[in-house]
Order: C-alpha cells, then sequence, then structure tokens
C-alpha cells in the first residue's frame, strides 16, 4: 500500500521576516531554515501581525502536532482544512465539535490510502481576530490590518441537504452574501472561494451554471472574477457542496486588487467556468499572489495529456510557473499550496517533478480528490507573495 507520508519531501519552516531600511520603509525578506518537526509553517511578518501557514502530512495524530505548532507561534488558528478518508471520521469530527475555529473536513472519494491524512491550517498572532457566527454556527473570523479588512469565512453550507444539487449550490452562495453582509462586507469583496463538490464529476455543469447566474445578479463581473478552487470531495455534513471564501475590504489607497491572466491559458469564463485564473492583492510594500486550482488545460480550453499522470503534471506546473513569472515572481516567492490528486499512486511523480524544477519547500498539503474533467488526474493551488522595491 502506497504511503502518503513516505513520499514527502523534508518539512521545513520558511519565514518571511520584516527588515527596517532608514527610509522606514517595511519590507520582506525570505529565509529558509530546516525544521525536524512534522509540519511545514510559512510566517510571514507584518508591522501589524504575522500569518502562520501550517501544513501537517501524519501517519499519526495531526491535531495534536497542529496544535503544538500553534502554541509555539502563540497563534490563533482562523480555519483549517483535513483531508482524510472516512477511517479517520471519529477522530477529526471529534475534534471539531471541540474547535474553537472552524474544521472542513474533506475525502477523495474513495481515498485509497488508509493510513495517511494531511491538514492545512492557517492562524494569525499579534493581533486578535473577531469570530464570526452564523445561526449560532462559528463560520470563521475578521481581522485586520494596515491596509484592509479581511474575511475569511469557512465550511459554508446549503440550508437544506435534501434538495437537488444546483439548489444547493444556489443557497451556499446566498448564505455566504448573507454572511459577509452581516459583518460589513459584500460579496463583490470576494477575492478567493475554495468550492469542494460531492460526486462533482456529475453535475459539474450545473454548478458553473448556478455560479455565473449568481454572479451575475450580484455584480461580481463588474468587478473581478475571484480566485477559486473547485475539486470533488465530500464533507462531513454529506451536503453536495462546500466552499470557503475569503474577501478582502481595502482601506482607501492602501491595497490594490487586481485580476491576472494566466500566460498560457484562457480565461475560464471562456469555457463558462466563472472563477479567474489568479488575483493580486497589492500593498505599498508587497504583492500576494493568489493562484487559482490549476490542471493541464491548453490554451484551447482543451485537456492536454489526457489521463497521463507525468505530461499532465509538468503541464499544471508550467502553467502556474509562467503565471508567477509573469508577476516577477519564482517559486522562492510561494507561502502556502494544495495539490489535488485523482490517484494517490501519482503523488511520487509530482515530488520527482517538483525536485526537477528545483521548487522550494513551502507549506504544500496533498489531497486526494475528483478534478474537474474525467480525464484531469492533477491539480495545483498556490500562494506568492514578494517585496516592493
Amino acid at each position: 500500500m502506497l504511503s502518503f507520508a513516505s513520499q514527502l519531501v523534508p518539512f521545513y519552516i520558511i519565514e518571511i521576516t520584516s527588515s527596517a531600511y532608514m527610509t522606514k520603509k517595511w519590507l520582506p525578506s525570505i529565509k529558509v531554515i530546516k525544521s525536524d518537526h512534522q509540519a511545514a509553517i510559512a510566517t510571514l511578518k507584518f508591522p501589524t501581525h504575522s500569518e502562520h501557514y501550517i501544513t501537517i502530512h501524519s501517519d499519526g495524530d495531526p491535531n495534536q502536532r497542529l496544535q503544538s505548532a500553534v502554541q509555539k507561534q502563540d497563534a490563533i488558528i482562523i480555519c483549517q482544512f483535513v483531508f482524510a478518508g472516512m477511517q479517520h471520521s471519529s477522530q477529526f469530527l471529534a475534534a471539531a465539535r471541540c474547535s474553537q475555529w472552524p474544521i472542513v473536513w474533506l475525502r477523495g472519494d474513495p481515498c485509497q490510502d488508509k493510513g495517511f491524512h494531511s491538514a492545512q491550517a492557517i492562524a494569525l498572532s499579534g493581533t486578535i481576530p473577531r469570530p464570526v457566527y452564523y445561526h449560532g454556527r462559528n463560520m470563521g473570523f475578521i481581522y485586520e490590518d494596515d491596509c484592509a479588512r479581511y474575511c475569511r469565512l469557512s465550511n459554508v453550507l446549503p440550508a437544506n441537504r435534501t434538495e437537488a444539487p444546483s439548489k444547493q449550490a444556489r443557497s451556499v452562495f446566498e448564505t455566504a452574501a448573507a454572511i459577509l453582509a452581516q459583518y460589513g462586507f459584500c460579496f463583490t469583496e470576494t477575492v478567493r472561494t475554495w468550492i469542494y463538490l460531492d460526486r462533482l464529476l456529475e453535475w459539474y455543469e450545473e454548478f458553473n451554471t448556478v455560479r455565473t447566474a449568481f454572479f451575475e445578479e450580484t455584480g461580481v463581473f463588474d468587478h473581478i472574477l475571484p480566485a477559486s478552487t473547485g475539486i470533488g470531495a465530500a464533507n462531513s455534513s454529506g451536503a453536495s457542496i462546500t466552499m470557503d471564501v475569503f474577501a478582502a475590504q481595502p482601506r482607501k489607497d492602501q491595497l490594490t486588487i487586481k485580476s491576472i491572466a494566466s500566460p498560457l491559458q484562457r480565461p475560464a469564463f471562456e469555457y463558462r467556468s466563472s472563477f479567474g485564473r489568479a488575483v493580486e492583492l497589492k500593498s505599498k510594500t508587497h504583492r500576494r499572489l493568489l493562484i487559482s486550482g490549476t490542471a493541464s488545460i491548453d490554451a484551447d480550453g482543451r485537456t492536454a495529456y489526457p489521463n497521463d499522470p507525468e505530461k499532465q503534471i509538468r503541464h499544471a506546473m508550467n502553467v502556474v510557473k509562467a503565471i508567477l513569472e509573469s508577476q516577477a515572481m519564482d517559486w522562492n516567492n510561494l507561502y502556502r499550496g494544495i495539490a489535488y490528486f485523482k490517484d494517490a499512486a501519482h503523488i511520487p511523480i509530482y515530488s520527482r517533478i517538483a525536485s526537477d524544477l528545483k521548487i522550494a519547500h513551502f507549506p504544500l498539503a496533498l489531497a486526494h480528490a475528483n478534478i474537474c474533467r474525467q480525464e484531469l488526474v492533477f491539480e495545483i493551488e498556490l500562494d506568492a507573495i514578494a517585496p516592493i522595491t
């Protein structure tokens, strides 16, 4: 049996620290420190707070390792993904009941590796995030810095989980918009979504129709299309869909947000999938790049190398590399990611290709899940940051 953990690269801590200059202009710099902990942590240190991106791969209890990593940073977790099979359900559902933050448990269908699970969390230190509640549920947190107010919503579920999947999808978007409005945000301020569909391949086209209609009705197309991931994975609530949302409300002249094109791919909305290839958040000191889930799709919108894991992974990595390079970034600017595999046996192929490309170590979660087309076997989402000099 394949062990995911046995295929992983060594764990590292990537710390992006602040540097002071005579002009008092704050600039991030990057240093990499090898760690013997079973966690990869990227810490972004800003003048007002620090953000910690933590990924854990383990055959043991990742919750304990996560708690240990967070305590060492004196941080508060604001969201957490868990990718694991059904055999881990009692363990993770118990953790979710005791948690002070939302935990989204997702599983590939079926999960082939019985011993592995992967977890990824975002935590904050130096600031106290404000909890977001909706109908008594902890749905996420709001926090702010000198540039903007931010809202991270997790595990947004439909009001009625017995309805048809398309109606559940509509409900999820309406619920997210209602929560954002309750806390002073507009849905058009959404810059990133994570959308996980149970039995995705059976209704992905219907989902895209629902999403496009909602975006048209709410004016999203008049602003920016959020970066997004749309993946096939079941959730612990038995709903057809669950969604995470990241919204940013800029302070005047302190943060600009814009869509970023993919040099090697057409805009996704040209083939009826309403999301942006990437989104940039630019302050006076740094730029963040949020790259959507990216698969092996060519410049004409067709699947490149159907069912060929080696060529698909290389093609997808070339696509994200081109996006990074178009924004004067490279692999060294990465601080978070999730790689999705239709077949867990393809993980060693990714590891070898990542080594060939000399990709710097960073917190990358691994998930077993269906991709949005039957013939696609791999997808990857990435976040990067760079200083403005």
